[in-house]
Parts: structure tokens; C-alpha cells; sequence
């Protein structure tokens, strides 16, 4: 069928679908809540009797008509229908109007060879093709009908496309979509009780968040136990699936993501991709930039490890890191990933950036990229750091660039030498937001919050008293005022909010010498032995030497030469690993200081570092 004649069927369809709601809603659907709200329970028979017919066989044809233009959402009708009939009649009316829309779209594929909403069919076939044994078209046909996510139309062009019989076909349409119509239906009648008898509005909305519930763990049974069975524990798992819908719809609409795969697009996994680590939905973006399969992530070992999630994100075959802790468990799970065809995310700062700026790379893992004997490439996100730094709560829009920069071949990496390799790595990575801005905010509270990171007077050097009130961040001190443009910097000097860190390396890093922090800490541990997590109250201290951290349950120290950075949440905590348990350290006072532990125990780093390479 030509592409007009397609076009001129779906728009014909559209306007039937809009003419005959309108008639529904304002022929029956609205005089009917009307009596309702006015408990004229006689009236609201009558008015239904009287018309029948007429909305029996709108409801139908709503219904069918729907499903041809695809693009309209079910639920509409059906939850109207639920309002205004029955539960019984309701159900009976929107299957038998989804099986005529069914009927239609069969003889509109087999016989006109009809191909609307191509889109949706392609995603189909591709989700057809992640389950690595062959199904039945019934089957993946009533995985397709419970998932909410895809409409009934576009399952219907995809099955009357395959060699399914009519008989059968209709069978499966007939049956499959009951779970989400009884669910829609259910919903429409919870609304008319509702109006009836007064129902308080938060029981009606517990309602129909239960009757949503309802319909997603059947989805998840289902999808768990049969069709997806043996993706369990990898990419390919609905978990892993879920994971990425849910953050395409908490994201999706709110960044514009651009998406340059040019050096990838052909390249086969597995293999392995680097990425600078500018913001929480980097793994997000990440996955957009990747064309073929679904890799596996490495991720901070504590967010896999918390109760109920720990169990989806071992089905959804995420890989545990402790964060600047060795463990054996992360290049096995990495070994095991590749082995089974999938490609490797990893964030390789190991923590997000906390001035726009990317963090040295303190495990350098390129000896073990090398005995991986996979490509590797190298991303980069920019546009990500201003639109949620991890000081910030808020969400700006903006646009956000994720693009393959470069590709070291198997071949490559083996030729260079491991600190070659590594350097090639760290330099590809390296960014800094404000160096060449890509948004422009026209915002009032842009630097809300920047006083947990700048927590030092950049002019008169005072120790936490930088505030931000508004685009400005103040010192209380002196009163020194440093305003922020529309594109995230300063509008003197320090330039920017990296600069203005740098200042206050400097001046932390001319008291290294006599450096002595100590603080009041209400400690939360988790243990990889204990399934519940433990509260004490203790006290830290940090100088050049050591670390060392004491209460009347616990004592312990670390030489500083072990102790590769200091994790943190800006106002909140600071954080390392130590004999398998994971610390947890809350100041009872000035909760801001935790960046300041973070940025001496990187000066301390970075000093012996530099000593060991001089010497």
C-alpha cells in the first residue's frame, strides 16, 4: 500500500476515534458523572438504557478505531467505559472493540500489506530478539499485551505481519489484553464509586496505584519466570530492561541528549567502554551512545548491596565494585561479562565530579584492559555537569553531548605499555564544564548549595564561611561576592567554580605539613558478613600518616598509603572500606567539612605520588 493512502487511512480513523469520544463524552460519559455526583442513581440508569446502543457501540468502535491509529492511548475509553458501565459490560464492550481493531489490522497488513507505526513494530522484533531461545508468537504476544508500555495496535501490526493463523491470532488478542482492560476498567469504576459514595481521595488513589501494582508484578512474573528465564542475571534480563525504561522516563524528557556513535557503530562486543563521570545519569546517556547489546555496568558495591535491590541487580547482572578497595570479585564478574558477548561500562574516577572538573584516575587499571584483550573505548559526556552537580538537588534542563572520541584496538592496547595505556586513558577522559560551556542558564539559584563545596574563602581565606544565596556565593567574613553568569562562571576572578577550588588546594596544601583533622562522627557500618547495617558514635582523625577512626566498639587505622581517596556527599558524609565493611561517617558538627577530608586525603595522594615519581 502506498505511503499515502496508509497516511489518508490513519488520519481517517484519527478523526473517527476524536468524533466518536466527543460523542461518548458529552452524549453520555458527562451527563452521567453529573447524576452521579447528584446520587441520582434512577437518572443515571435510565440515561444509559436510553442510550444503549449507541454507547455500546461507541465504546466498540472507539476501541477498534484506536488500535489502527496506534498512537492513541487505550486507556482513555477504557477507563470511561469503567465509569460509566458495569464492570462486566465494560470488559465485554473494550475486548470485543479490540478484537474488531485487531480484525481490522489484520486485513489491512495480510491483504493491503498495510506497515503503520513501523517504529514500534522495529522495537518489537528487536525485544523479540533478546530472549536467546526461540518463543512462540503466542507467547511473546502475551508478554507484549501485559507490558504497558507498548500499544495494543502496535502488537497487532507486528503478529499480523507473522505467519500466526487468524483463528489463533484473534484467540491471543481476546485474552491477552484482559489483565491491562480489567485493570483500565477497574480504575474507571474505583473513579464512579468515588463520585457515589465520597470515597476519600486518597483511598481512591491507593486504589488505583494497587490495581497498577497489580498489573506490573503480573507483568514481572511473567517476565521473570517465563519468557525471559534464562536471561536472568544479565544484560538481557527484564530487570536490567525495567532499570532503563524507568530512567529514560525520569530523564528522557527533561535533558536533550545528543548522541554521536559514529566510531562505534559497527563495532562489535564485547568490549570495553571508559567514560568521564560527570553526573548521576551518566549511565543513563551512556547506554544511548551504545548501538549494539546491552552491556554490563560496574557499580559502587553499597547500591547493589541495600536489601530488595540487591536481588534485582544481581538479575540485571550489574558488577559490584568497592570503591578504592581491591577485591577479586570485580574482574571476575568483568572476565565473565565479556565471556558471555557483553560489552563493560566503567566509570574509572570511581566518583562523580565535584567541580565539573575530571577526577585523576587513582585505580589505573590498564594492565588489566590489556589482559582483558578487548577494544577499548573512550567516551565522553559534556553538558551533564551543570545540569545536576552533585552539590545541587535541582535539575536544570539542558543539552547534553555523549560521544565514542576514541578506540584503542585490542591490537593497540597490547603494543602500549601499561602506564602508555593508562596515560592515553586518563588525558582522552579529561574535561573540565566550565572550560567551554555548552548551556546557558538563565536561573536564580545557581549557586544553592556550591558553599558544601567551596568551602573556603577564596580571598581572605577564611574556613567555612562561603555561602550561596541566590547566583552569588558570599563569604560572611569578608564579604567578598562571586557572582555567577549564564554560563556557570564567575564574573571575575577565580574564573570559574574548578579555579576558585584550585585556590583553596593551595591554600590546604601550604598547611599539609601540620595538617590535623578530627571530628565528632555518627558512623553507619555495613558488613558484607551482617545483613543489618550497625550505629555507633565515634571520632575521626586524619593526619599526613594515618587515618585512624575510634569508638567504644571499634578501633582502627590506616596508613595513609593505603588509603586511595576518601568518597563523599556533599553536606553529608565522608566513606571508606576497611576490613570488608563499609564506614559510613556522618559530622556531628559542620557537616560541610566533609569535603574538606576528601580534599586532604587527595593532596596527601597526590604529594606521595609525586614524591614516588621523583624518586
Amino acid at each position: 500500500m502506498k505511503k499515502t493512502s496508509q497516511k489518508i487511512i490513519v488520519i481517517v480513523s484519527l478523526l473517527a476515534v476524536i468524533a466518536l469520544f466527543a460523542l461518548f463524552l458529552w452524549d453520555i460519559l458527562i451527563p452521567y458523572l453529573r447524576m452521579e455526583i447528584n446520587n441520582d442513581v434512577e437518572g443515571a440508569k435510565a440515561l444509559l438504557a436510553d442510550r444503549g446502543a449507541l454507547g455500546f457501540l461507541t465504546v466498540v468502535l472507539v476501541e477498534a478505531l484506536q488500535m489502527v491509529v496506534v498512537f492513541i492511548p487505550a486507556e482513555f475509553i477504557q477507563i470511561s467505559s469503567g465509569l460509566s458501565y458495569p464492570f462486566y459490560i465494560a470488559l465485554l464492550l473494550c475486548d470485543l472493540g479490540v478484537c474488531l481493531g485487531a480484525s481490522i489490522i489484520f486485513v489491512l497488513v495480510r491483504t493491503f500489506r498495510f506497515s503503520a507505526d513501523t517504529k514500534n513494530v522495529e522495537k518489537i522484533e528487536k525485544l523479540a530478539s533478546e530472549s536467546k531461545k526461540e518463543r512462540s508468537t503466542v507467547l511473546l504476544l502475551y508478554f507484549l499485551f501485559i507490558m504497558p508500555l507498548i500499544p495494543f495496535g502496535a502488537i497487532c501490526y507486528y503478529a499480523s505481519s507473522t505467519r500466526i493463523r487468524y483463528r489463533r491470532y484473534i484467540l491471543t488478542v481476546s485474552t491477552g489484553v484482559i489483565p491491562s482492560i480489567v485493570t483500565s476498567n477497574l480504575m474507571g469504576a474505583a473513579a464512579r464509586y468515588f463520585l457515589r459514595n465520597d470515597m476519600p481521595i486518597p483511598l481512591l488513589i491507593l486504589i488505583i496505584v494497587l490495581l497498577a501494582a497489580a498489573l506490573f508484578a503480573a507483568l514481572f512474573i511473567f517476565l521473570n519466570k517465563v519468557y525471559f528465564k534464562e536471561n536472568d542475571g544479565t544484560p538481557d534480563s527484564v530487570i536490567y530492561s525495567a532499570f532503563f525504561r524507568v530512567a529514560k522516563f525520569l530523564r528522557g524528557r527533561r535533558q536533550r541528549l545528543h548522541v554521536d556513535n559514529e566510531l562505534i557503530k559497527d563495532l562489535e562486543p564485547p568490549y570495553v567502554l571508559l567514560c568521564n563521570h560527570a553526573s548521576f545519569y551518566d549511565f543513563y546517556y551512556v547506554r544511548c551512545l551504545i548501538p549494539k547489546g546491552n552491556p554490563a555496568y560496574v557499580v559502587n558495591k553499597h547500591y547493589i548491596d541495600l536489601p530488595v535491590i540487591r536481588t534485582l541487580a544481581k538479575k540485571a547482572g550489574f558488577i559490584p565494585k568497592k570503591l578504592f578497595n581491591v577485591d577479586f570479585v570485580t574482574p571476575r564478574g568483568i572476565f565473565r561479562a565479556v565471556k558471555g558477548g557483553y560489552s563493560v561500562v566503567v566509570f574509572p574516577e570511581g566518583r562523580l565530579s565535584l567541580t565539573g572538573r575530571t577526577y585523576p584516575i587513582v585505580e589505573r587499571s590498564a594492565a588489566f584492559y590489556k589482559k582483558l584483550g578487548k577494544d577499548i573505548v573512550l567516551a565522553k559526556i559534556t553538558g551533564a555537569y551543570f545540569a545536576n552537580p552533585k552539590w545541587r538537588k535541582r535539575f536544570y534542563r539542558s543539552d547534553i553531548y555523549v560521544s565514542a572520541v576514541d578506540v584503542i584496538t585490542k591490537e593497540e592496547a597490547k603494543a602500549l605499555s601499561a602506564e602508555e595505556l593508562n596515560t592515553r586513558i586518563e588525558s582522552t577522559l579529561y574535561d573540565d564544564a566550565s572550560d567551554a560551556p555548552v548551556n546557558v542558564y538563565h536561573r536564580k539559584d545557581m549557586a544553592k548549595g556550591l558553599g558544601n563545596v567551596l568551602y573556603r574563602c577564596a580571598d581572605c581565606g577564611a574556613l567555612y564561611s562561603t555561602e550561596g544565596r541566590g547566583n552569588d556565593l558570599v563569604c560572611t567574613k569578608c564579604g567578598a561576592v562571586h557572582s555567577l553568569d549564564e554560563n556557570y562562571l564567575f564574573r571575575g576572578e577565580p574564573r570559574s567554580i574548578s579555579d576558585y577550588y584550585d585556590r583553596i588546594a593551595d591554600m590546604e596544601r601550604a598547611r599539609l605539613d601540620s595538617v590535623k583533622l578530627s571530628a565528632e562522627v555518627d558512623t553507619v557500618i555495613y558488613s558484607d558478613n551482617k545483613p543489618r547495617k550497625r550505629r555507633e558514635r565515634g571520632e575521626c582523625a586524619m593526619t599526613r600518616e594515618s587515618f585512624t577512626y575510634r569508638s567504644d566498639k571499634t578501633c582502627f587505622t590506616v596508613d595513609m598509603n593505603d588509603l586511595p581517596a576518601l568518597p563523599f556527599s556533599c553536606g553529608e558524609e565522608f566513606e571508606l572500606y576497611y576490613n570488608d565493611e563499609l564506614y559510613y561517617f556522618y559530622p556531628v558538627k559542620n557537616r560541610r567539612q566533609v569535603v574538606r577530608w576528601a580534599m586532604i586525603a587527595d593532596l596527601i595522594k597526590e604529594e606521595r605520588n609525586g614524591n614516588a615519581e621523583g624518586e
